[in-house]
C-alpha cells in the first residue's frame, strides 16, 4: 500500500536508509544551530528527486520542526528586529518560488552547489563576531535570505549574520526561529497556492520521514549539552562543503 501511494518514487532498502539518515543528519544540525536542513539533506536527497520537490518536502518537515525549536524561546523574540525583516523575507520568497519552479534542473544543480560551497567557505572564513550592522541591512538580508530560502530551502545563515551583529545571543537564536518560523509557513503558503502540495507522494514521503526529523532534532538537542555549538556546526560545514563541490564537479560531468 506505502509503496501505491509513493508512486514514482519506489525506493529500495538501500536507498530508504541513504534518506532516512541524511534526513535524520539534516535535524541533527537543525537542533543544534537552529537553520541548515536542505544544506545538508539536499545534496543527498538529490541523487534520488528534482531540487523542485526536494525544497517543498523540507519546508513541510521544517513546519514540524521549526515551532518546536520556537515554543521553549519565544520570550526572548525581539520583536522590532522581527518586524523589520518580515516584510522583506516574504518578498524574498515569493521572487525564490517563482524561480524554483521555473528554471531548469541542471541550472539549479549548479546554483545549489555553488550556492552551498559559497556558504561553508563563507562560514569557515568567517571567525569573530561581526561588527554591529545597520538596521537598513534588513532589507537585503530579509530579501535574500527569504529568497535562498525558497530557491535552496536554507537562508537562514543571513538571517544568522545580521541579528548576531545586533542582538545578544539568547535574543538572537530567539528571534530566528521566530524569523524561520515564519518563513516556513510563507514558503509552505506559497507552495500550496502553486500546487505544489496537489502531489500526494510528495505528502506521503514527508509523513515517511516525520521519525526521521523527529530522531534527528533529538540528538541534535542532547548534542549541545555535550558539545560546543561552534565546534560541531563548524565540522558539519566542512561537510556541506564537500556536498557544494559533489554538486558542482557532478553539474560540470554531465
Amino acid at each position: 500500500m506505502l509503496i501505491d501511494w509513493l508512486g514514482q518514487w519506489q525506493f529500495g532498502a538501500g536507498e530508504w536508509v541513504v534518506i532516512g539518515g541524511g534526513v535524520a543528519l539534516a535535524y541533527i544540525v537543525f537542533g543544534i544551530a537552529g537553520f541548515g536542513t536542505a544544506l545538508v539533506a539536499g545534496p543527498i536527497l538529490i541523487l534520488f528527486m528534482p531540487l523542485s520537490k526536494i525544497v517543498p518536502l523540507l519546508v513541510l518537515l521544517d513546519f514540524v520542526a521549526a515551532f518546536g525549536n520556537l515554543l521553549p524561546s519565544r520570550r526572548d523574540v525581539a520583536r522590532p528586529e522581527l518586524l523589520r525583516l518580515l516584510p522583506c523575507m516574504a518578498v524574498g520568497c515569493t521572487l525564490g518560488v517563482i524561480f524554483l519552479l521555473n528554471l531548469k534542473s541542471d541550472l539549479l544543480l549548479l546554483l545549489m552547489g555553488l550556492f552551498i560551497s559559497a556558504y561553508a567557505i563563507y562560514s569557515l572564513w568567517i571567525k569573530a563576531r561581526p561588527a554591529q550592522l545597520s538596521a537598513a541591512w534588513s532589507v537585503p538580508m530579509g530579501t535574500v535570505g527569504g529568497m535562498f530560502g525558497a530557491l535552496f530551502g536554507s537562508g537562514g545563515f543571513l538571517y544568522a549574520i545580521y541579528l548576531n551583529s545586533r542582538l545578544p545571543k539568547d535574543e538572537a537564536r530567539a528571534t530566528q526561529s521566530a524569523l524561520i518560523s515564519c518563513s516556513t509557513v510563507v514558503r509552505l503558503s506559497l507552495f500550496a497556492l502553486a500546487g505544489v502540495y496537489s502531489d500526494v507522494p510528495l505528502l506521503v514521503l514527508a509523513v515517511c520521514l516525520l521519525p526521521a526529523m523527529a530522531l534527528g532534532l533529538w540528538v541534535g538537542r542532547r548534542l549541545t549539552r555535550r558539545l560546543s555549538r561552534e565546534a560541531f556546526v563548524r565540522l558539519v560545514t566542512w561537510l556541506v562543503l564537500a556536498s557544494g563541490i559533489a554538486l558542482i564537479g557532478r553539474y560540470l560531468s554531465t
